[in-house]
Formats: C-alpha cells, sequence, structure tokens
C-alpha cells in the first residue's frame, strides 16, 4: 500500500516527460507492489492513439484520480498487484491486441508500449530493488 502523496509532489510528477514519467512509475508499481487503472460500469478505461487501442496506467491513486475528470469523472481508481499484472493482465492485454499508455499527463501525452515491454522493465526494476 503507497503512502499518499503530497500535491506539489503531484503537480512536480505531472510535469515529468513521458520518459521520466516512465521511469517513475516502473520504481513506484515495483516499491508499492500495484498498478493503477481506471475503471467504470464497462471495465477498465481505453484510449485509443492513431495506431493503438491503449490501456492507461499510473503510478499512484492520486495521478489515476487527477484523470478521473470530464467524460471521466465516474470512474474509479483501481489497484491491481504486480502478482496479478504479470500473471493475468500482460498476457491478456497481449491477447486482445492492447497497448498501455504510461502514466499519461493531462495532455494525454504518454509513452505507449507493450505489455510485455511494461511486464520486462518492472521484472528488471524488482531485480535492481532485491
Amino acid at each position: 500500500m503507497s503512502t499518499p502523496l503530497e500535491p506539489t509532489m503531484v503537480k512536480t510528477i505531472q510535469g515529468y516527460d513521458a520518459e521520466k514519467r516512465f521511469k517513475y512509475l516502473v520504481k513506484e508499481v515495483v516499491t508499492n507492489r500495484e498498478i493503477w487503472i481506471l475503471i467504470d460500469e464497462h471495465g477498465c478505461v481505453m484510449l485509443n492513439t492513431d495506431d493503438e487501442d491503449c490501456v492507461p496506467v499510473w503510478p499512484n491513486k492520486e495521478f489515476a484520480e487527477a484523470w478521473a475528470t470530464g467524460e471521466w469523472e465516474t470512474c474509479k481508481a483501481e489497484a491491481i498487484s504486480v502478482n496479478k499484472w504479470h500473471s493475468r493482465w500482460t498476457n491478456g492485454l497481449e491477447d486482445d491486441g492492447l497497448a498501455i499508455v504510461i502514466f499519461p499527463n493531462e495532455n494525454e501525452d504518454g509513452l505507449v508500449i507493450f505489455p510485455d515491454e511494461l511486464d520486462f522493465e518492472l521484472k528488471q526494476q524488482a531485480k535492481k530493488s532485491r
């Protein structure tokens, strides 16, 4: 379970570029053992790029909740354990041909990667953290 972030820290981190937010997400997910998504009555929120259908993910509850505005204001932030992510989500997303958008900011800017790439980065970070 993660410690709530201070509002000033949230604002600072949201200002990071996409690559820096990706690195932050990987470290936070490994440290806190959870990754955050947004859900609504239909399931997981999806975003679309020109090339991919994507599931957006965030490193902390605060960032996911900050995204739940406008057309997503009825969405709820939900944590997925790292173990469940590795055992179910990676393969499920790959089977469905979905990509992941890493920690999108308010401009909908985020790194788009494939589930196996995120899985690899999380496992590499976990090895470093031991």
